[in-house]
């Protein structure tokens, strides 16, 4: 998959997966699907549709410089109390490269924020495996540790969810997707978990602030 790399004065090296104008709510938006990762200074929403992955809304609350991922664990080593495990690894990133591009635009750590989203187990398969919850209490379990606080959350559940976030005020606005087909959310995951499974997270992340 290709990723465009935006460079402004702004936003140095922020991903942008699929910018675009959203005509309903009169502002620019992004779409992250598995794996991307967004941050940003400016006034916009961020927006992503999530079955048993995760997705972490982090921002300054005094700034408003604020971001979004879109992550899960992969099934492999489903070792919940080691957090240097090969599944924690690809979460830790997911959280990391976020936290890491916010700082870069000016964030304080001190004053970052987070509201937590997914898991949902959308399929009875996927409940038996319990990704969706292994996903949640991974994300719950990280930003407890890097003592960010946890300002909402809408957690586990049956139904996909799409997750609509403006970081430069904090807002959220989210829906259960009850009607929608869970079967095509649910190909993209696994698509997304068998090529993580394959891939090697890009080195080691270091925190600064």
């Amino acid at each position: 998959m290709l990723y465009e790399q935006r460079t402004t004065e702004r936003e140095p090296d922020v991903l942008a997966p699929n910018v675009y104008y959203d005509n309903q709510l009169e502002i620019d938006a992004v779409k992250l699907l598995p794996g991307e990762y967004y941050a940003t200074t400016r006034d916009m929403v961020l927006v992503t549709v999530l079955g048993s992955c995760v997705t972490a809304c982090i921002r300054d609350k005094l700034s408003g410089i604020g971001g979004m991922n879109h992550f899960m664990l992969p099934d492999s080593n489903p070792d919940k109390d080691n957090p240097v495990s090969t599944s924690a690894r690809y979460g830790a990133f997911a959280m990391e490269v976020l936290i890491n591009n916010l700082l870069s635009l000016g964030a304080h750590r001190t004053l970052l924020e987070a509201k937590v989203f997914g898991g949902g187990n959308v399929l009875p398969n996927m409940t038996k495996m319990k990704i969706g919850e292994r996903n949640a209490q991974f994300a719950l379990r990280f930003l407890a540790t890097e003592k960010i606080p946890i300002v909402a959350r809408d957690l586990v559940d049956i139904y996909p969810r799409k997750v609509y976030f403006f970081p430069k005020t904090g807002r959220v606005l989210i829906k259960k997707l009850r009607n929608m087909h869970n079967e095509t959310i649910y190909a993209r995951e696994k698509e997304y978990g068998a090529r993580i499974v394959k891939e090697e997270v890009a080195g080691e992340i270091e925190l600064f602030g």
